[in-house]
């Protein structure tokens, strides 16, 4: 990292399935990021609850006496669907309202294999960051390849060009947590000159009219 200027992270938020997978390698990684959190004093933002990876990941944190954080859907709660939040819990109203805070709370984010939903709050954080409403950065932890067809299909975007380069460069990935903390650290956001202008003041409805073309 010598030579390299190192973005200050307190707050990773960390997206994963909230079942454990096929491959014990995914529960292995999740605890060993867990770990690697505590180790440099990083805290956990999550989803709440303690199944699968979730749960992994969470309680390794814990057990590192670093702060965690499980923003939940109250809905989730009801007959204790998910379990009990290993850390402070914040119940909010919506699924939306969830990822907004997560958004607001974080300083980085990171996927561990997940389903539809992890890959959702993934997407959503990209686009977002491609909309310059947050500059944060944003990575996957490719454990055994299991983002090596989601990340070949991102290129392949690029390559039809409905993402454009400049927006490929959100998305990090590495194949050890140790490895993908460091590029978080490392992150140079790079706004696309058009869309930084936008305005995006929850007060206002009214965004800047532009004359350009999204690739989203």
């Amino acid at each position: 990292m010598e030579g390299v200027s190192v973005r200050k992270i307190k707050k990773i938020c960390v997206f994963c399935g909230a079942n454990s997978g096929k491959d014990v390698a995914f529960v292995n990684a999740a605890f060993h990021l867990g770990k690697v959190l505590g180790k440099r004093k990083i805290d956990l933002v999550y989803g709440g609850g303690k199944l699968g990876l979730m749960g992994c990941v969470s309680t390794a944190v814990a057990q590192h006496e670093r702060q965690v954080l499980g923003i939940i859907p109250s809905a989730f709660t009801i007959n204790n669907l998910v379990g009990e939040t290993c850390g402070k819990e914040i119940k909010v109203a919506t699924m939306q309202e969830r990822l907004v805070m997560m958004m607001e709370l974080s300083d980085a984010f990171i996927a561990l294999p997940g389903g539809f939903g992890t890959l959702e709050e993934l997407f959503q954080m990209i686009s977002w960051a491609q909309l310059s409403i947050h500059n944060k950065p944003i990575g996957v932890l490719n454990i055994n390849g299991f983002f090596n067809g989601l990340l070949s299909f991102v290129d392949h975007a690029v390559k039809q060009e409905f993402i454009t380069p400049r927006a490929r460069k959100i998305l990090i990935s590495a194949t050890t947590a140790d490895e993908l903390v460091d590029k978080l650290q490392a992150f140079r956001f790079e706004s696309d000159p058009a869309l930084s202008k936008l305005k995006w003041s929850p007060s206002s409805s009214q965004k800047e009219k532009l004359d350009l073309t999204l690739r989203l």
